[in-house]
């Protein structure tokens, strides 16, 4: 008999139809030679640190760092689960051959290797291996079943990394919970979790920090059109005055006029990464909203596998294509324009070279029905990008004109769109928020690849007239706080700022944590109460703040030498690089990591908090007329104990103390009038705090009192230092 097995009872099911399997038993299907079953994700987990050795159940520092001989596995302590493997086990023992359905990936590749080690299993073992779960796909799939040992590697990284993050997450959560933590609050240390965590405290602290200044342009009217001075920005005023009346008393003449023709090409399509990002930039979706919505389009055959890190196809998709599109059906009008014709064959979209276990988010071409308002958005977003691909390229054309008043040089540029090519497919934009809006429009903006029309009028070289001068006054911007969508971007670039597609590609390998599970990350952070949303931007909650600024060891928090890691484990994965190798010096490094933090006598804490959701101070988008002091961090506030990250929970785990301080009161509804503002008592401890005049700004401090970010305005707070 040949068993299968699968990741999900849904897969299962699909699976055995395509099969013939139709005879139902508990926990399994049978029929026509197979018998298929399934788990329900991970049903082992490696052992927790008291099953390899008892003197490990105490936290202690004395044990660190708690490093097996060997690693084990054991069942997950449930019911169900207990349940399902005693079927599994009965059936592999009896098995001629088994085929692992798992997931086509490292993690569904560790999942089903754990369990048929677990079982006990001693036949020869096949892989499918899929990108979709149509019939056709499983179809195909099992007439070119592999052998398990060519997903050797696979399975070898996918270890490395559980025990990576076991080895890392279970010494340096303890050592930290135990050397800075008080009242036995857990302090969550994690390797990918921290160094995300890290980007948000740092961004946050550069937006605390940040002082704005002032500068100015020099722009002119010239036929209802807006030159810029090509000088750029003036620091100083009085400069920019000198400029201005300059150019006031004489005419404006247009010296040089230049066209030049260029193509924009499709958008390229989805990776899971670059799905997400759009999903919460359009939609405001969370990354975990996204996967999970991207995963159920999968199992309802509506679009391919979601957790890949690429965005191009391989060159035998391309004779699929036709099919693909004619099952598009709610986009025929789109799609009819290709039909009949011979498609394109980008290399920006078909490069085997570029393609490893799995191609680019994609539909089947199955027809997609019966799906929710939020599925049927990120289905659409996929199916665009799908049929935009195979249109033409957009043809612009750009004019810069050069002018001169005095031989001070100004400039604009205006575009044409010639042949809108594949931004027909985008005419209406993706987006949740109501036409009108500017959210609407920025929607609108995007869609069209970002860079609105703007037609000039006719100009001719040296004509000139009179003009109408401006400066304008501007202000030096903080950077913006990170959304889910950039830190998603943060983490596939190892914290560098990347716009460019082909560097970002370059960046990809040494970027932190994996497409699949990134939203987990982000997910696991809020659940520690390490990081809160306020509307779509994230700040660090002062626990977050205080807990990276208590790491002094970088590799625990530096994304950059996370993304090194990133990449050996990819590495592994090409028979690149040993699994050995990386875990020894994983191992060496975490006893390095302990060693330094035992030696610290410094005696610093991370303070237990009440209120996480305090909101973190942010600096006035103006100078205010008191010289602003940088800010400090304000003192955490308890927070519930979490778990160890990116490891099991520890046997014995310390529990949170009571609250020892009362959380902060609300700000009150009506604002006091100003009178009531002197009451205040002088001290450093009102910065930050909402000002109590005009409840907009907050405290800040000055030379010689306390004023409001908000003076600027008209609010007259005021308290003398003394």
């Amino acid at each position: 008999m040949i068993v299968c097995i699968a990741e999900k009872p849904s897969v299962a099911q699909d699976i055995a139809n395509v099969l013939g399997a139709k005879t139902r038993h508990e926990g399994y299907i049978e029929g026509n030679g197979y018998q298929v079953t399934w788990t329900f994700g991970h049903l082992c987990e490696l052992k927790e640190p008291h099953e390899y050795s008892p003197n490990w159940k105490a936290w202690s520092l004395s044990s660190l760092p708690m490093i097996p001989g060997r690693f084990g596995i054991k069942l997950k302590e449930d019911k169900g689960i207990a349940r399902q493997f005693g079927v599994i086990q009965t059936l592999m023992q009896q098995a001629d051959m088994i085929i692992n359905c798992g997931d086509a990936g490292q993690e569904g590749e560790l999942i089903q290797r754990w369990v048929m080690q677990k079982a006990g299993a001693k036949c020869p073992v096949k892989r499918l291996w899929i990108s979709s779960l149509t019939e056709e796909a499983i179809r195909e799939g099992f007439k070119t079943l592999k052998d398990q040992a060519e997903y050797q590697s696979l399975y070898e990284a996918g270890l490395s990394r559980a025990i990576g993050d076991w080895t890392l997450g279970m010494n340096a959560t303890r050592l930290y919970t135990l050397k800075y933590g008080q009242n036995r609050q857990v302090l969550s240390i994690g390797r990918v979790q921290t160094p995300t965590l890290a980007l948000i405290v740092k961004r946050q602290e550069e937006i605390e920090h940040f002082v704005p200044e002032a500068y100015w342009e020099l722009k002119t009217l010239y036929r209802d059109t807006t030159f810029n001075a090509t000088k750029g920005r003036f620091t100083s005023e009085q400069e920019g005055r000198e400029f201005l009346e300059t150019v006031k008393s004489s005419d404006f003449t247009v010296t040089d006029i230049s066209t030049k023709k260029g193509v924009e090409a499709p958008p390229r399509l989805f990776d899971l990464t670059s799905l997400q990002v759009e999903c919460n930039k359009k939609f405001g979706y969370s990354a975990d909203q996204t996967l999970q919505l991207i995963q159920s389009l999968y199992e309802k055959k509506f679009t391919t596998y979601p957790r890949v890190d690429t965005t191009f196809l391989s060159d035998d998709i391309y004779p699929k294509c036709p099919n693909i599109l004619a099952g598009l059906r709610d986009y025929a009008t789109l799609t009819a324009p290709l039909q009949g014709k011979k498609l394109l064959k980008s290399k920006k979209v078909f490069d085997s070279s570029k393609v490893t276990d799995h191609h680019a988010i994609i539909p089947t071409g199955v027809p997609a029905v019966n799906l929710t308002d939020m599925e049927r958005r990120v289905y659409d977003l996929v199916a665009r990008r799908f049929i935009a691909s195979f249109y033409p390229d957009c043809k612009f054309s750009t004019t810069t004109v050069l002018g001169e008043v005095e031989k001070i040089g100004f400039k604009t540029t205006g575009k044409q769109i010639l042949d809108e090519g594949w931004r027909v497919v985008f005419v209406k934009p993706q987006t949740n928020a109501a036409p009108g809006t500017e959210a609407y429009k920025q929607a609108e903006e995007e869609d069209k690849g970002g860079d609105e029309e703007r037609t000039l009028p006719t100009f001719v070289i040296g004509e000139s007239g009179p003009h109408v001068p401006d400066l304008q006054q501007k202000w030096t911007t903080p950077p913006k706080p990170y959304t889910e969508a950039t830190l998603l971007r943060a983490m596939e670039t190892a914290g560098k700022l990347v716009d460019n597609d082909e560097l970002r590609d370059a960046l990809k390998e040494n970027g932190i944590g994996r497409p699949s599970t990134r939203a987990a990350i982000i997910e696991t952070l809020f659940k520690r109460k390490y990081i809160r949303k306020e509307k779509k931007n994230l700040w660090a909650t002062p626990t977050g703040v205080e807990l990276i600024g208590l790491i002094r060891e970088e590799l625990l928090k530096s994304a950059e030498l996370t993304g090194i890691w990133e990449r050996k484990l990819r590495q592994i994965e090409r028979h690149d690089y040993e699994a050995r190798t990386f875990l020894e010096e994983l191992k060496a490094m975490v006893t390095d990591i302990v060693n330094t933090v035992l030696a610290d006598t410094t005696n610093r804490r991370v303070a237990v908090a009440t209120e996480e959701a305090a909101k973190p101070k942010k600096r006035a988008s103006k100078p205010a007329a008191p010289k602003e002091p940088k800010a400090k961090a304000t003192a955490p506030k308890p927070a519930e104990a979490p778990k160890p990250v990116d490891a099991p929970k520890p046997a014995v785990a310390p529990q949170p103390a009571a609250p020892s301080a009362p959380a902060a009161p609300q700000q009150a509804a009506a604002v006091p009038p100003a009178s009531a503002a002197p009451q205040l008592v002088p001290s450093d401890a009102l910065i930050g705090q909402p000002c109590p005049v005009c409840g907009k700004g907050h405290i800040i401090k000055g030379n010689a009192a306390y004023g409001c970010s908000e003076w600027k305005n008209g609010c007259k707070f005021r308290l003398n230092f003394k």
